[in-house]
């Protein structure tokens, strides 16, 4: 029977607890959180157990393949610009659904939530931020910036001292396959936590907190689902891929993201399926995924802001300059670059969304309420941005693995030739 169940496919275990969720948090109601949020943080401390480790191993040794060849900084450059400019698109798409809903509209007198003072850093303190004093306390306390750049740094070493770190290089490769195989482990458990999560998040919120705010909660999911199934499939058809072929591959990270709300609790099944269900590259896709997981946010950084910006200003009737839509939308755009790495990163960003464009922070208080709900979708969102400008960027470079992308031929784990058609065929996949 074990093995039957383990048989299915993820996404559709994944469905399955989903659903069960939702029927166990409107049947249990406020002894949801009770019975089900302790599995939910049992298996949300699984995934971070990984999340370390995983971001150490895999970057140093993405970098030092990567380096091997000359394409390295080409790469980089084109996944930052894709992450720009799918986040531009994304800050328009929220425009033009808070105009059309207009969630701020006709309400008055909304109960105020409590908001928690955050301290927005400088770029200059963010710089100098991802740069660990100690890197084991970087790993400890899993700073994932911190993290990237120490892995980096060795990565890039491996690469210079050359045949005389082969012993160390074995050892990186062979780590990042040890914990590839833990994570395939805990991702296992993804049914038993997205049950546990969602059935929570359905019983601890009621219909009087959700209501008022109805049109801003559909505002949210509409852009985010308008961005996810009509902007990234264009660019999808625009390189040629098949969309279903892609969202097949990206469907249990997006419902990891939405039970979890949070990119890097869902970066080891973000980064399992991007290699193993999309075809992109593992050396590729080991530096891109994490470093999107940290700075590519369509959902929190772009989407979220541009809506609750305008919400806002409707409630306050406040009319919205030129002036101020061209610095809303940098902000978005280049905000999650300078936020990286910050704890609440949507509310930071909300916060400094607001400031940049003059309009009132206890605006926030209105909306803090119903975070959770929309923060489901917003991480979705993000988390399907962060695998798909991998995609693009492979496709281009031509080392996008078109026969794993379309679902013809498995990924063979633990294989460094596994990434070539013919190496899955003629181990009779």
């Amino acid at each position: 029977m074990i093995a039957r169940f383990f048989a299915i496919p993820l996404w559709q275990r994944t469905a399955a607890g989903f659903v069960l969720g939702i029927v166990a948090g409107l049947v249990l109601r406020e002894q949801a959180e009770v019975w089900l949020q302790p599995i939910g943080d049992v298996y949300l401390n699984l995934i971070r157990m990984v999340v370390a480790p995983l971001v150490l191993f895999t970057i140093a040794s993405s970098i030092a393949k990567l380096g091997e060849g000359v394409g390295a900084v080409r790469l980089a450059f084109r996944t930052l610009v894709w992450f720009a400019f799918t986040s531009l698109l994304a800050v328009l798409v929220g425009f033009a659904f808070g105009h059309l809903i207009n969630p701020g509209v006709g309400l008055a007198n909304l109960p105020l939530g409590e908001v928690k003072d955050r301290v927005i850093p400088s770029p200059l303190d963010v710089l100098i931020g991802i740069v660990p004093t100690n890197p084991f306390a970087a790993l400890a306390e899993g700073k994932v910036l911190q993290i990237i750049v120490f892995s980096a740094l060795v990565g890039a070493a491996l690469v210079a001292l050359g045949d005389r770190a082969q012993t160390a290089r074995r050892l990186v490769d062979e780590g990042a396959a040890i914990v590839f195989r833990i994570t395939r482990w805990v991702i296992q458990l993804t049914p038993f936590g997205v049950f546990g999560l969602i059935g929570a998040v359905v019983g601890g919120y009621g219909w009087e907190a959700l209501l008022p705010l109805g049109k801003f909660i559909f505002a949210i999911y509409a852009a985010c689902l308008f961005h996810i199934l009509v902007i990234y499939s264009g660019l999808l058809k625009l390189h040629g891929l098949k969309v279903t072929s892609f969202f097949r591959g990206a469907f249990a990270a997006q419902q990891t993201a939405f039970a979890t709300s949070s990119s890097l609790g869902t970066l080891p099944i973000t980064l399992r399926q991007t290699v193993e269900r999309l075809g992109v590259p593992q050396a590729y896709a080991a530096f891109a995924v994490p470093l999107g997981a940290n700075v590519k946010m369509d959902g929190c950084g772009a989407i979220y802001p541009a809506i609750a910006s305008i919400f806002i200003a409707q409630y306050f009737q406040i009319d919205l300059s030129p002036t101020q839509y061209v610095l809303i939308g940098l902000t978005a755009v280049l905000g999650s670059l300078g936020t990286a790495g910050v704890p609440g990163t949507s509310i930071v960003m909300l916060t400094l969304t607001l400031s940049t464009a003059g309009l009132p922070l206890e605006g926030i208080g209105y909306i803090v309420a119903i975070d959770r709900i929309i923060d489901m979708m917003r991480t979705a969102t993000n988390v399907t941005g962060q695998m798909l400008v991998p995609v693009l960027v492979a496709r281009e470079e031509g080392t996008l693995n078109t026969d794993i992308y379309d679902g013809r031929v498995a990924w063979l784990p633990g294989d460094p030739d596994a990434e070539t058609p013919e190496a899955t065929q003629a181990a009779g996949i």
